[in-house]
């Protein structure tokens, strides 16, 4: 909710400061930060979420582990951007729009200078020879001011607010915008179900590759009968059926997808067991014990305990990344993926102002539609994450254009409004596009290589109609 907030916000703020020549190339550098973000959240994932060691608890019942310290890690950059944010001056226009035009005066005198400098003419002295002012909608504020009570006052401002809010949403749909908004909105829309779409099919396709070839290794024991031995050692994807153990200790152990079906454990103990992806199906317990293992009674699947006892179970996440190839595997591919999209943020921020932003926002949606179709030879899962590579480094490039189209064809009195309705219409294809990406895993390739190509082509054409912005003073 925070971040839906902000980032309108901060693309408005940050344009308001712009000189026109520049503004393409630092929207683009604004933009990478995003990315920047995101390289720093998923490396931080690889390298601290793994090691479950990296926790402490407060008794039995709470665990506090290696995700919380990522958490805390992830704060860390908020905290700073919130110290950064002092030390910033005020929209000059909100400053107009509550009256205080002097500090509008002397913030929009600092901009100016500050531009001048850096053109190499510090000489040239600021004028003013008009201001417009915003209009303002508080005519029943102030009848109501001198008449009304406390609460109906502040019914009469949450209600004007609300109704200015809503203007200013609808002018979005007025002349001379409407047309552009119609536009950004397919183009928001396409790109965003294509891209967060197959962000979401890619890593976990890879991990459908990864189980396809875990269950072909599968080791299969049936009807087993141990009696009097102390098992010490790690199983790990193996499947027990119809088998009696008796008078059996399990000590020390790590389960790891493992399953015992329809067997009997008569007089055993297990202690300080590890388990992941561990069941019990069809089973039946006489007199056994377990001491300080975590294996809860979800683990226990139609299965029947007679005269059993339990202590010291641990509860909450107990999955230990120690030796899990898969774990690492993933965070790795994240970070992959995020470390590509770095480059084409570089070269979209020095060629925004150069190529134009329609031919860098239609050639960028074309291209990843088209980059769509060699993921039909992707058997592997090196095949698969240079794949994903690719497409991210081709998507970034639409993604800058669209966010400097956007804040360029909008007028400062409805860019946040404009903007954070097409980043919300956004957020609702991304949900859309991993619903349905993700019930495709696993069952075919075909719908999602299609469906992700032809949305990402026609949003890119649809760009391409849009009006050039690179010469525009913005409104």
């Amino acid at each position: 909710f925070r971040i839906g907030g902000a980032v309108p916000t901060v693309f408005s703020y940050f344009s308001e400061v712009l000189a026109r020549e520049k503004r393409g190339e630092h929207l683009s550098w604004l933009c990478m930060f995003w990315m920047i973000g995101g390289i720093y959240a998923s490396a931080m994932a690889w390298a601290i979420i793994p090691h479950y060691g990296w926790s402490f608890s407060m008794g039995s019942a709470y665990q506090f582990h290696s995700w919380r310290v990522f958490v805390i890690v992830c704060a860390l950059p908020c905290v700073s951007s919130v110290v950064a944010l002092t030390f910033m001056p005020e929209s000059p226009r909100f400053l107009l729009e509550v009256g205080k035009h002097d500090e509008a005066w002397m913030i929009l005198k600092q901009i100016h200078d500050t531009n001048m400098r850096a053109r190499g003419q510090p000489e040239k002295v600021f004028t003013v020879t008009r201001i417009k002012t915003p209009k303002q909608i508080d005519e029943l504020i102030e009848i109501e001011s001198d008449t009304g009570t406390w609460y109906r006052r502040c019914f009469v401002r949450i209600r004007t607010e609300l109704y200015g809010i809503w203007l200013t949403f609808m002018r979005c749909f007025n002349y001379p915008v409407k047309d552009n908004t119609i536009k950004l909105t397919a183009v928001w829309f396409t790109l965003s179900f294509g891209y967060y779409g197959l962000s979401v099919w890619f890593p976990d396709v890879i991990k459908h590759l990864q189980s396809d070839e875990y269950a072909s290794r599968v080791k299969h024991f049936r009807n087993e009968e141990v009696s009097n031995f102390v098992f010490n050692f790690t199983l790990e994807n193996q499947i027990h059926s119809n088998g009696e153990y008796i008078n059996d200790r399990f000590i020390m152990m790590k389960f790891k997808s493992v399953t015992f079906e329809d067997s009997l454990f008569k007089n055993c103990v297990f202690e300080d067991i590890t388990s992941l992806n561990t069941y019990f199906r069809n089973c039946t317990f006489v007199n056994t014990t377990f001491y300080n293992t975590d294996l809860e009674q979800y683990k226990f699947v139609d299965s029947e305990l007679i005269n059993c006892t339990f202590f010291h179970i641990r509860t909450g996440c107990q999955i230990s990344f120690d030796d899990d190839y898969s774990a690492y595997w993933i965070y790795f591919v994240n970070f992959l993926g995020t470390l590509a999209v770095l480059p084409g943020n570089i070269v979209s921020a020095l060629l925004m102002d150069r190529i134009g932003r329609l031919t860098m926002l239609g050639g960028s949606m074309v291209l990843s539609g088209i980059s769509c179709f060699f993921l039909w030879f992707g058997t592997s899962e090196s095949m698969m994450i240079g794949m994903l590579c690719l497409y991210n480094g081709l998507t970034i490039s639409a993604w800058n254009s669209l966010d400097v189209i956007t804040v360029e064809l909008y007028p400062t009195d409805r860019r946040a409004t404009g903007f954070g309705f097409l980043n919300a219409l956004c957020k609702a294809a991304a949900v859309l596009g991993n619903l349905i990406f993700g019930s495709l895993v696993g069952i075919t390739k075909a719908i999602p290589i299609l469906l992700a190509s032809t949305v990402l082509v026609c949003g890119g054409l649809v760009g391409l109609r849009l009006p050039d912005t690179r010469t525009q003073v913005l409104m």
